[in-house]
């Protein structure tokens, strides 16, 4: 005991042969609390989950048990963000588990300047009065939308669920095709969403051929809405058959377009297979919806364009509060958008666009730097869009092979780092995409 406080030693914890004698000599939670460095409640919290753990540790006949050791990396960790910066290395660029889209640097900027104090969100500086938070993006939507009007919500299945309360609602039909009731992540479907809408989902069609004549059977006084739902994350191919926007929005009834990822650039080759937002509004759909975490590559958004009139119904629908934007995103979204004003711009500043359109000259050159800084070699691997979007699409591109007799332990050696690297595992290594990596993050990471 030096000082008042219990030595390492004494709370190594050296487990007995006897087990019994071995939990009765493991410390009290205060004697480990005592010895760490930190602020009683968190010295506290970590002491008792290492305690516990030992305790846990020798019942299943664990030889010995280093309480203090615990401890101390249990207090580190807690001192971490829970929600911290990784360096994604998966080739997945539109990653659902890494946050998705990461921002531009004009987006992140602005975010900064509105989080700094106070901002205009709902005020109108001209006027002198309150205002519209969506005053800020619905001119500009519009306009690279080519739509009457635009509202912006929290995301992309809000969005779908207030076009639906709006447009249909209780009492009401929505029509859809079988083939289009998707499961989008975290296992929402879009009968569920509509459910929640209050409206009755009609289905029409079949899983892989739906014609204009099944909608028009399924048409009557209660319908109230149309909707066409994007296959987003996955693609049927074969013997199928769907109504294209054009013809859905020649029937009458107003329709719902989710487009899915967002797709605003009509330029960029690899992003032809996505719906494109200007075609479903020139088409003449009421609302199309979208993300702006996707393909968009903004904050995490439910974008929707179309009619004034459906616009409006869906700004005056109670559910609108409930699923409005907040400042820091709307801030995000309006820097994003007003890059897309100049579409090459856009290519270059915008990550996702850049990340799909990259130089492969640039792709070997780092994969090279990683191959090199790891005892690899460079390879061909195929990386993915990701986020639900595209997903026939491969993107073929250098890549650092690591082999290890363990790549498994590797990946997680990684993972630990700071700040943690995300990798994947192919073929029994390690691959290191450079694609979704920065070039400072490419140098940060041979250095560690």
């Amino acid at each position: 005991m030096e000082g008042g406080k219990p030595s390492a030693g004494e709370l190594s914890g050296h487990a007995p042969s006897d087990r019994s004698a071995a939990l009765g000599a493991l410390p009290s939670v205060e004697r480990v609390a005592a010895a760490l460095d930190a602020p009683h409640a968190l010295a506290v919290a970590a002491a008792r989950k290492a305690v516990d753990a030992a305790r846990q540790a020798l019942l299943a006949g664990a030889g010995e048990v280093d309480v203090l050791a615990d401890a101390h990396v249990r207090l580190t960790a807690a001192a971490q963000p829970s929600l911290r910066r990784v360096i994604n290395a998966t080739g997945v660029v539109v990653h659902t588990n890494l946050g998705r889209a990461p921002l531009a640097a004009a987006a992140r900027a602005a975010v900064t300047a509105a989080a700094e104090g106070y901002a205009n969100l709902e005020y109108d500086l001209a006027a002198g009065r309150r205002g519209s938070r969506q005053a800020h993006v619905e001119g500009l939507l519009s306009e690279l939308a080519a739509a009457q009007s635009a509202l912006v919500v929290n995301n992309g299945a809000a969005a779908v669920l207030l076009a639906a309360a709006a447009l249909a609602g209780p009492g009401r039909e929505v029509v859809v095709s079988r083939g289009q009731l998707v499961e989008i992540g975290g296992s929402f479907r879009i009968p569920e969403v509509v459910a929640q809408s209050g409206a009755t989902l009609v289905e029409v069609g079949t899983t892989n051929r739906t014609r204009v004549g099944d909608y028009e059977r399924a048409l009557g006084e209660r319908t109230g809405a149309i909707l066409r739902a994007h296959q987003s994350n996955f693609a049927t191919i074969g013997y199928v058959e769907e109504v294209a926007i054009e013809a859905l929005a020649r029937l009458g009834p107003p329709v719902i377009d989710d487009v899915g990822s967002g797709r605003m650039d009509d330029g960029l080759p690899q992003l032809a297979d996505e719906p494109s937002v200007r075609r479903s509004v020139a088409a003449g759909a009421a609302i199309v919806c979208c993300s702006g975490d996707k393909l968009l590559g903004g904050p995490q958004a439910g974008l929707m364009v179309g009619r004034s009139d459906a616009i409006a119904a869906a700004r005056a629908h109670p559910l609108a509060r409930a699923v409005r934007i907040d400042k820091l995103s709307l801030a995000a979204l309006e820097a994003t958008l007003r890059l897309y004003r100049d579409p090459e711009l856009a290519r270059r500043e915008v990550p996702v666009l850049a990340m799909l359109d990259a130089d492969p000259a640039v792709l070997h050159a780092r994969a090279e730097r990683l191959a090199a800084a790891f005892g690899g070699e460079v390879t061909q691997a195929t990386a993915k869009v990701g986020g639900g979007a595209l997903p026939l699409l491969e993107l073929e591109g250098p890549v650092a092979r690591i082999d290890d007799p363990s790549p498994d332990r590797l990946a997680a050696r990684l993972r630990a780092g700071d700040p943690p690297v995300v990798a994947r595992i192919a073929d029994d290594a390690v691959l290191l995409d450079p694609r979704t990596m920065t070039d400072a993050e490419v140098e940060r990471l041979c250095r560690r």
